[in-house]
């Protein structure tokens, strides 16, 4: 059961609207000490610190914790995924016509793009969000407030979790925005705006954290659904270090740190899902041996236009018959392939490489605004494995959990890991986690590799990962996301792709925070 999540739903949401600034508490008229007063009580907001992964607002369907943009586009998942696959070879939107799209579809956002500025305020509410609770949850506020004995030690277990939420949020900032604000729950609130923070900098407090935590958290396999564990710090440690070059600079690569930390995920007893599709289907968060941490959504709980109910119904069309994918109400026309993405398969029928999930026959684009233009991705669904249809109010609304880490990313990690020089690993068992992956998308050893190289591993991680959100990260490991050395449909605006500047690598400062934030330098190029 997705109980993390439905506790956010019945519990007394005391965390209510926030400003965008991150010196402000959430506010409420319950008072602090009334919302923490007990064992449930704090059960109860580590809840709340989930359920802002998965949720708008704590107010329902409709409602948006955050100013300024559109409630349904607001959501966290919505915003990040648009980021990492809009902007990159994988995949264009045709809704041109909505603020930020264009934008990001083209590679010529600036510093006022409202996409942008969602997901940067998105991730800074949900760090006040846990910057409230780590204050809460302290051992004197718990002594004065009389929970003792097992109840403490199970909510310092809650206050690692959620300083893993707010590690992997500040990784977020750090690879999308580089230097973003930064305050913790040691921050006096309301004294000054929040420091800025560089680079280097935050990718050393996000390495402390997660290696202090580590030992702090549930064993892996050990928690309840949906809740971190220590499987998910070594995920998110690998995937740090593998970037670590494009984070502190040419030279300062940790890829042998990579392949340790992949190794420790690879080791704690996951196994790859025996079928591809059923990874992203409505009863995913079933007999799922690979998937290391999600986030949990359900179509009558966690009512909103953004997540997986936004993946699956902005990929399919109302020609595609949205019943076939489990939202019959639903099937909403944005977000397609470039011809870029399923050219990375032998046959996109997916006759051989299941992992090859498309609708249509032409992979090409004249038109950005026609959703017909280019193959549409089905990847996720929200049908269950039995055929059914994942729960849902409307038919619109999705159960399908989002996979943000699973054992398939850790093989990848740790081959391009040691292909780049990382010690304590080798070249025959990258190979070998490679054809794993191979063995299960073919149903055999045909379409195994007999060498790797970093070009193959690239190649790989789009067959694997497309449409999760990893696509720009990727690129930009790889020196191909900007500059005219790799080119695809419509990269800066030309049918038939253009260099763009070498700044894009990272995106704007929003405007409104600098001119609210006094404290704030932008990014080069804006």
């Amino acid at each position: 059961m997705k109980r993390i999540i439905f506790l956010a739903i019945g519990a007394a949401l005391f965390l209510g609207s926030c400003s965008q600034n991150l010196d402000l508490r959430p506010t409420n008229d319950i008072t602090a000490d009334v919302a923490y007063g007990s064992p449930e009580g704090y059960k109860n907001a580590l809840a709340k610190v989930y359920g802002s992964f998965a949720l708008t607002s704590g107010a329902g369907p409709g409602n948006s914790d955050l100013g300024g943009i559109d409630a349904g586009t607001s959501d966290f998942l919505r915003l990040y995924w648009n980021a990492q696959e809009l902007t990159t070879d994988e995949g264009i939107c045709a809704w041109l016509g909505d603020p930020g799209v264009a934008e990001l579809n083209y590679q010529t956002w600036n510093s006022s793009n409202v996409m942008l500025r969602g997901l940067y305020t998105r991730s800074i509410y949900h760090i006040t969000v846990i910057n409230e609770f780590l204050r809460e949850s302290t051992d004197e506020k718990l002594a004065a407030r009389g929970i003792t004995g097992a109840d403490a030690t199970a909510i310092q277990q809650y206050r690692a979790e959620a300083r893993f939420l707010r590690a992997y949020q500040y990784w977020v900032l750090m690879d999308l925005f580089g230097n973003p604000p930064f305050i913790t729950e040691e921050n006096e609130i309301g004294i000054t705006p929040p420091q800025q923070i560089k680079r280097a900098d935050l990718f050393a407090y996000v390495e402390a954290e997660l290696l202090a935590i580590e030992n702090l958290l549930a064993g892996p396999r050990q928690n309840e659904y949906a809740r971190a564990d220590r499987a998910a710090a070594w995920a998110l440690l690998a995937r740090l270090y593998l970037n670590a070059e494009v984070y502190l600079g040419q030279g300062n690569g940790k890829y042998s740190e990579a392949v340790t930390y992949a190794s420790k995920v690879i080791d704690a007893g996951y196994n790859l899902m025996s079928e591809y599709n059923r990874l992203f289907m409505a009863d995913n968060d079933q007999n799922n041996p690979e998937v290391i941490f999600p986030i949990a959504y359900d179509g009558v709980q966690t009512q909103n236009n953004g997540g997986t109910t936004f993946i699956i119904n902005s990929s399919v069309h109302g020609s595609m018959t949205p019943a076939n994918f489990g939202i019959p109400g639903g099937g909403w026309g944005g977000n397609r392939s470039r011809s870029t993405l399923p050219a990375a398969f032998d046959d996109v029928s997916g006759d051989t490489d299941k992992r090859a999930m498309f609708f249509g026959s032409n992979p090409n684009i004249e038109d950005p605004a026609v959703f017909t233009e280019g193959l549409a991705v089905t990847k996720f669904t929200n049908k269950t494995s039995a055929g059914g249809d994942g729960r849902s109010v409307n038919g619109t609304f999705v159960s399908t959990d989002f996979p943000l880490f699973r054992l398939a990313e850790q093989y990848l990690i740790y081959a391009e890991a040691v292909l780049r020089g990382g010690a304590g690993g080798s070249n025959n068992q990258a190979l070998a986690y490679l054809n794993l992956l191979r063995e299960r998308a073919y149903g055999n050893a045909s379409g195994n590799l007999t060498a790797v190289s970093l070009d193959i591993v690239l190649n790989e991680r789009s067959r694997e990962l497309y449409w999760e959100a990893f696509r720009r990260t990727d690129l930009i490991r790889y020196g191909r996301y900007t500059g005219g050395n790799y080119l695809w449909p419509f990269k800066g605006g030309l049918a038939a792709g253009r260099a763009v500047e070498s700044f894009r690598t990272l995106f704007p400062i929003p405007a409104a925070d600098m001119i609210a934030n006094p404290n704030l330098e932008q990014n080069t190029g804006y």
